[in-house]
């Protein structure tokens, strides 16, 4: 059976193309050698779920460890109702998932869940187990958000912290080393579990280290896949630019890097006789993900989040819509949020980032669209006429001509105020209707030396480079005219647009075609 990319669930070596992630595993196992309790909490379809099969089946291939894995998912509310219940449950998983490989342990823990029935008999009965067995034993629990809403979870920690403690002092035995995987910390899942306001600080894991890995993928390290795919289709692509485009577009979020790859090798390739791979390929896969008509559940996920809490929605209008740089302050509540689903990072100036460029623009599709179906906008309806379209493209000129006779028609009485926060979405929803159907814009939040840039705009296999500014004087806008000229050079462009809004009274419309460091700039204020 040949291989292919994977985008649900579990990924298989023999089944899948997958990453090389066995430095990942080595520094975990490192951890694991060192006795350390740790959390593996990323967001949703980032590997944990993967990294974990491959753990344990690398420590049970090691005749000094037994790997006992779990998940929580699907397992519903009832046996966290107590302790009578839990106890027997816990043990009846961890028969169930080895039952397969070692049916003798199987049968040692099926016998154990008739006799155990608190959380003081399931204690007696690690410390029995892990001396008869005289293995180092390591417990790892997936998807520990799942279905464990309840203190008794946090009862069960705690007792875990209490063995391990007493194990270090020579009065009992416990795991080698225990590993929760999910969504949330322990620190955020008791707030999830405890959201009243007499909630204590003092966590019953507050033995776990820092887990530092980094599941993220590399570029470096998706070249391991793109060179097993290659070598198994006989093909010869630019491997190196491949893998550095998809992290471009993918800051090596597991799941998109898988995707994009599947969306490459299942929809674009087989429609031409060439096989080969190629960086315009990865173009054309981040279209396709981004593009309105696709969903999938980490995207539906992604709105939830920011539908269900509004001030994080707010926030990150602020970032994509507006433009606002925010310092990545973690203790900040809706920060901290933002950063659990996967949403922020931190930036390497210590900004507030969305995680990758298919977030912001997915992001970016949603809010356009909502701002514009709640503000309703009717001024900018039906501009989307040809009058925009010249035989070699969008005339964007024309676009920010029109734009600025818009904005002096219809908001010149508007306050400063009004506009610093509305203006780039006013242009935003202008431009919607004119390039809809017909070409493509995308934000570009960084770009080389990550300096801010807007709006990049294809049509017709040209690319159009478009700033928006605020005017703060001369001097900043020489320096945005530098800013702009470098990103032409990126793209290999001579030609740019620049949009400034200028707040300040008895402003000026105008309009100059400058040159600058060889390009040619044309500026519109408004």
């Amino acid at each position: 059976m040949s291989k292919r990319f994977n985008d649900t669930g579990l990924c298989i070596p023999s089944r899948h193309y997958m990453v090389d992630t066995s430095q990942k595993i080595e520094k975990i196992i490192r951890l694991i050698e060192d006795g350390q309790y740790f959390t593996i909490n990323r967001p949703r379809q980032f590997g944990k779920t993967t990294t974990l099969s491959l753990l344990t089946k690398q420590l049970n291939q090691r005749g000094d460890y037994v790997a006992l894995s779990i998940s929580f998912e699907g397992i519903g509310d009832t046996p966290f109702s107590n302790e009578q219940a839990f106890a027997p449950m816990l043990l009846k998983i961890i028969a169930r998932s080895v039952r397969f490989i070692a049916p003798d342990v199987a049968s040692y823990f099926e016998q154990a869940a008739r006799e155990v029935h608190s959380l003081a008999e399931l204690s007696d009965f690690i410390s029995n187990y892990v001396l008869h067995v005289n293995k180092k034993v390591v417990l790892l629990i997936d998807e520990v958000d799942k279905s464990s809403n309840n203190q008794l979870f946090l009862d069960f920690l705690a007792m875990l912290r209490n063995k391990y403690l007493q194990q270090n002092d020579g009065l009992d035995y416990t795991f080698q080393s225990v590993i929760l995987a999910g969504v949330h910390d322990v620190k955020t899942l008791k707030a999830k579990i405890r959201p009243d306001a007499e909630q204590k600080y003092n966590s019953p894991w507050n033995i776990a280290v820092d887990f530092k890995v980094d599941l993220s993928f590399s570029a470096t390290e998706i070249e391991t896949m793109l060179r097993d795919y290659s070598q198994e289709k006989g093909i010869s692509p630019d491997i190196s630019a491949i893998a550095k485009q998809l992290h471009y577009y993918t800051s090596g979020y597991p799941y998109l890097v898988s995707k994009l790859c599947k969306f490459m090798a299942e929809d674009i390739i087989p429609a031409r006789q060439d096989q080969n791979w190629t960086v315009d390929d990865v173009e054309a896969a981040f279209k396709m993900i981004v593009s309105g008509g696709y969903t999938t559940t980490l995207f539906d996920s992604l709105t939830k989040n920011l539908e269900n809490n509004p001030d994080l929605y707010d926030l990150v209008f602020q970032l994509v819509i507006n433009g606002e740089d925010l310092n990545f302050i973690v203790n900040d509540p809706m920060i901290n949020l933002g950063y659990l689903y996967g949403i922020l990072v931190e930036s390497g100036q210590g900004w507030c980032q969305i995680h990758n460029r298919i977030f912001e623009q997915r992001i970016y599709n949603y809010m356009m669209s909502k701002s514009l179906r709640q503000k309703k906008y009717h001024e900018v309806n039906g501009l989307g006429g040809p009058e925009f379209y010249t035989a070699t493209g969008l005339d964007v000129k024309l676009v920010l001509q029109r734009f600025q006779a818009f904005m002096k028609e219809n908001y010149s009485h508007r306050d400063a105020r009004f506009l610093e926060r509305e203006g780039r979405l006013l242009f935003l929803s202008f431009l919607k209707p004119i390039i809809n159907g017909k070409g493509f814009d995308f934000k570009e939040p960084n770009v080389g030396d990550e300096r801010r840039m807007d709006i990049v705009i294809t049509h017709k296999n040209k690319r159009v480079v478009l700033e928006l500014k605020i005017w703060r004087g001369d001097r900043y806008h020489q320096a945005g005219l530098q800013q702009l000229s470098d990103y032409l050079d990126i793209y290999g462009l001579t030609e740019g647009y620049l949009l400034i809004y200028d707040f300040n009274k008895g402003k000026v419309y105008k309009e100059e075609q400058l040159e600058f460091d060889g390009k040619q700039i044309f500026a519109v204020w408004v």
